[in-house]
């Protein structure tokens, strides 16, 4: 079943009609508009007053809707004009300015460097963090260990992330006082990775084993103010990026402060909707609390939110950590990791799905996403069948058995497309050819009739768009390369991929009634980008720009002089 035919029966019939006469506060003209609405695909113009859309068609019908000296006109120039990204998933956040980006390193003696800099410019015992590095990325491909930034920072904890947050490399002095030795044992779901020669600790903790790290870092010399102030900056940072790349709608896959983003609403600073989950549990005392919070942020706004519950049920690919029911190809004495045993994961589905939540969680490898779907189909037996429209998180590597599962428990693979280009540098040699088959399996799921929702991962992968469009169209390599791409036949049109970013995602967050589309009634959250994505080379995907980013009709970034 395809997506809007699944969305026809469950989308409020929007009534709103044009009224010639009104006039608008907003408009569109001379573009390209690609609607991702089935019944009136393309138009020229659309207009705008206050937050929503009061009529999509042609420049001569729009033009009629302006008022002078009151409605701001935009001409598109025939640029393409697409509904707000929405990214389904993305760790959103303020960003820090001493943090280390180690993102595309190929060379493992830059974190030497950059760890070095870095405890220059900070006090003894301050905490050193960075990450994103891939070490399938480096020349040899061997995991970093802690004797790359041992010598550079003797007086300093430093902690580096892995790009998929799973793993991290920390230095000898997070060990000694974290009392991480040869003797301390791997915590459930995780591991202390060792020397295989001397069983000592190499510095890389995977999984629940980065509970064990304690730092003793002492705090910055700022005061309470000055970290306020600091923490401000840094959301107004990560926003500005979003509106930059055209991301009009963010959905945060759990905790996150709900204080700051509705001081900077107040403030007339946010520019990106945002929806925010908590941790799945099962305790009927947090439940209760979060059935408060959801009151007070209501599914019925349009800005702050409450999402959904989000658990993890494994680690990832390039960890080695995700759970498969095989073992890994290049590692048979491992199959992954499983964050809890199966029956306390089902025991909090069932809670918390009693109580109308909709819970999302994380799910890599192919048994992962077999104990998922396993427990919302106990939900569903035990509390009755309901649009829970429940969600597996990356939906990564899925059994052709269970790829059907999805579309009949109504559960949205929330996906990231960017996963695919960057992991299938490794994939083959975890799972082997033939489990590939069901990795990123994008048309696979759409011919099963599943709705896809896309996202990123942020800051697992750049937020960029462009990035994932790419990805899902291709299938290739950032850089580039020739044939077909990985696994072609999973690719999907740039049609599909902007709808799987727009309205999939509005889709998943039950907002498909008002978001994702640009139709008279909808919220204005627009974008033009200077490209045609839908006819221009594949080379140029990534190399396209935004020119415009709108949001509730409002111009929040704009690149046009």
């Amino acid at each position: 079943m395809k997506l809007l035919t699944i969305l026809s029966a469950s989308v409020m019939i929007l009534t709103t009609s044009c009224n010639q006469n009104e006039k608008a506060d907003l408009v569109i003209i001379n573009g390209k508009v690609l609607t991702i609405d089935g019944s009136d695909p393309r138009a020229e113009a659309i207009a705008v007053k206050g937050e929503k859309i009061i009529a999509v068609g042609s420049s001569k019908k729009i033009s009629g809707m302006t008022e002078k000296g009151v409605t701001k006109v935009i001409d598109a120039r025939g640029r393409l004009v697409i509904p707000g990204f929405n990214d389904a998933h993305v760790h959103f956040g303020p960003l820090d300015p001493d943090y280390i980006e180690l993102r595309y390193t190929t060379d493992p003696s830059v974190f030497t460097e950059k760890v070095k800099a870095q405890v220059a410019r900070s006090r003894p015992g301050e905490l050193i963090r960075g990450g994103h590095w891939e070490h399938e990325m480096f020349i040899d491909r061997q995991w970093p260990t802690k004797e790359l930034i041992d010598a550079v920072s003797p007086d300093n904890p430093v902690v580096l992330s892995r790009a998929d947050g799973h793993s991290v490399l920390v230095n000898s002095y997070v060990l000694r006082n974290s009392g991480i030795t040869r003797e301390t044992p791997d915590p459930f779901g995780g591991e202390i990775m060792r020397d295989p020669v001397t069983g000592e600790p190499t510095g890389i903790l995977k999984e629940t084993a980065e509970n064990l790290v304690r730092t003793g870092a002492v705090r910055a010399q700022r005061t309470p103010e000055e970290e306020a102030e600091r923490s401000r900056n840094g959301y107004l940072l990560a926003l500005k990026e979003a509106r930059e790349y055209g991301v009009t709608s963010i959905q945060v896959p759990g905790n996150a402060n709900f204080g700051m983003y509705e001081q900077l609403k107040e403030e007339g600073l946010l520019t990106s909707r945002i929806d925010i989950g908590k941790t799945l549990t099962g305790d009927p005392v947090r439940l209760k609390e979060y059935l408060e919070a959801a009151d007070k942020y209501s599914p019925e706004g349009n800005w702050i939110r409450f999402g959904y519950l989000k658990a993890f049920i494994d680690g990832t690919i390039g960890s080695g950590t995700a759970l498969m029911f095989d073992p890994f190809a290049d590692n048979p004495a491992s199959s992954g990791l499983a964050m809890m045993p199966y029956e306390e994961f089902e025991q909090m589905v069932v809670a918390a799905d009693k109580l109308g939540f909709q819970i999302g969680v994380h799910s890599i490898g192919d048994k992962g996403n077999n104990w998922t779907l396993n427990a919302f189909e106990k939900a569903q037996q035990v509390n009755g069948s309901r649009d829970s429209r429940h969600r597996s998180e990356h939906a990564q590597t899925l059994t052709m058995t269970d790829i059907p599962r999805f579309a009949q428990l109504g559960v949205i693979p929330s996906m990231q497309p960017t996963h695919c280009i960057t992991d299938k540098r490794f994939y083959e040699k975890r799972v082997g050819i033939e489990r590939c088959k069901g990795a990123y399996a994008w048309r696979t799921l759409i011919d099963a009739g599943s709705v896809l929702a896309f996202g990123t991962d942020y800051q697992v992968e750049p937020l960029n768009p462009m990035e994932g469009l790419y990805a899902a169209v291709t299938r290739k390599d950032r850089l580039g390369e020739e044939g077909d791409g990985w696994f072609p036949e999973q690719k999907l049109t740039m049609e599909e991929a902007i709808k799987y970013y727009t309205l999939g995602s509005a889709y998943a967050q039950f907002m498909e009634d008002r978001k994702g589309m640009i139709k008279t009634g909808y919220l204005a959250d627009i974008v033009i980008v200077d490209k045609d994505l839908l006819t221009i080379p594949e080379t140029e995907i990534m190399k396209t720009k935004v020119d415009y980013t709108i949001v509730g009709g409002k111009v929040v970034y704009s690149s046009d002089k």
